[in-house]
């Protein structure tokens, strides 16, 4: 129960990765909100969950993650709701594969609104609800630090994320609130488990750990960060990419 009482919004909470963390601060004893993109996406998480636990403290709201005072109003709504707020999770994120000559201004545009804008108002909008030992936690990827073939715009978006995350953590440290990022490598999300064997193969010997990480492995990285184990940790990138950038 390492977050017992602790009160947490996770944005892009209703699939994958988001979903995972979702789930795990409440096995951890969190009051959680669900951020989805669209009412009816997050209602259909939280119905998932509650089917499982009726009795697990856990809401659904659906702000735009590119306004920043709607942000603001449902993290209050959150705080209002459970009694604070202790922990935002700006997961969020849109990917991208086009290649640069095919870019167009709003394809592009599309990717800084989500990626960046959308945590930049995430960070703010937690800045100005939560309370001191607050913690702000953000996805990253692994392609932060490795590029990637094409759609540069994804990878920018997610230098972009890492530059927020470590400056934050030194403007908001002195107020005690930990600014960190989670920088996830090949996951088992929709997307990649519909990929078929013989493409799966390959990407999974190139992995050090020899296999594609899931979920609850990055979920587990964000519990860590989330909880008083990591009180000393701040400005802090940390990979769970089964150790492709080493």
């Amino acid at each position: 129960m390492l977050l017992k009482g602790k009160t947490a919004v996770v944005t892009g909470g209703s699939r994958g990765i988001g979903l995972a963390i979702v789930k795990r601060f409440l096995e951890e004893g969190a009051n959680v909100a669900l951020c989805g993109s669209r009412e009816e996406t997050a209602q259909r998480a939280l119905d998932g969950i509650l089917a499982e636990n009726p009795d697990a403290p856990v809401m659904a709201i659906w702000p735009s993650v590119a306004d920043e005072a709607e942000l603001e109003a449902a993290f209050r709504q959150v705080a209002e709701r459970f009694g604070g707020l202790d922990i935002v999770c700006n997961n969020a994120g849109i990917s991208q594969s086009t290649s640069l000559d095919d870019y167009t201004p709003e394809e592009f545009d599309k990717i800084i609104e989500i990626n960046v804008k959308g945590v930049l108002n995430g960070c703010q909008a937690a800045s100005r609800v939560l309370g001191e030992g607050g913690v702000i936690i953000n996805t990253s990827s692994m392609v932060s630090k490795m590029g990637q073939p094409s759609g540069v715009a994804y990878p920018m978006s997610k230098f972009a994320v890492n530059g927020i995350t470590i400056s934050l953590a030194r403007e908001l440290g002195p107020r005690g609130i930990r600014v960190n990022a989670v920088a996830p490598g090949v996951t088992a999300t929709d997307m990649v488990a519909c990929l078929p064997e013989e493409l799966i193969a390959p990407i999974e010997a190139g992995i050090p750990l020899k296999r594609v990480g899931q979920p609850e492995d990055v979920a587990n990285a964000f519990v860590y960060l989330a909880s008083d184990l990591a009180s000393y940790v701040t400005g802090e990138v940390l990979a769970v990419d089964g150790g492709m950038t080493v």
